[in-house]
């Protein structure tokens, strides 16, 4: 008895420590990704319960804004992004979309109209959402350009060292008559 007190006093503290410190552990980018996946797929099924009380226009607001998003999420799968624009994309998905919807969901119903100050808002904030994930997605794709520019200035000064160059120059050539 008293050793299983002991035991439940120092293995429960042992397990919570080792939980604790799993949950700050560094995830890596690919997991980052698959949260960031999860929480839009979480909160596209969060648009569809919401359905009948958002207004025609804040609906279709949020399917364009979840698409782009969709298609974002796959484009830095591929090819990458930089930390900030990462940490952007994943706030916009868990944080500002989701208080947006829930905080318009909350407010009284009578206030679910196409027309009512409080719909107007909630358009206002989509509109601004969406603006930012255009401006996102502009800023991971041109990054992608530039970086590809980069790298074609670092093989041209690789392979252009002292102007000499790695291409058919002067010299020998084949006559059309020879039969080698």
């Amino acid at each position: 008895m008293v050793a299983k007190f002991f035991g439940s006093l120092f293995g429960g503290a042992e397990r919570e420590p080792r939980r604790v410190l799993d949950e700050h552990l560094p995830v890596t980018q690919e997991q980052e990704l698959e949260q960031t996946r999860l929480a839009l797929a979480e909160l596209r099924s969060a648009v569809r319960r919401a359905g009948a009380v958002l207004p025609v226009l804040a609906s279709s607001r949020l399917r364009q804004t979840d698409d782009l998003l969709a298609a974002l999420i796959g484009y830095i799968a591929e090819h990458g992004a930089s930390t900030e624009q990462r940490v952007l994309l994943n706030a916009v998905v868990t944080d500002y979309l989701p208080t947006s919807l829930r905080v318009y969901r909350a407010l009284p119903t009578s206030t679910h109209t196409e027309d009512s100050p409080e719909a107007e808002k909630l358009l206002e904030q989509l509109d601004i959402l969406h603006s930012t994930a255009l401006d996102l997605d502009n800023q991971v794709r041109t990054g992608a350009i530039a970086e590809l520019s980069v790298h074609g200035r670092f093989l041209q000064d690789k392979f252009d060292v002292g102007g000499i160059r790695l291409t058919p120059g002067p010299g020998p050539q084949p006559h059309e008559g020879d039969s080698h």
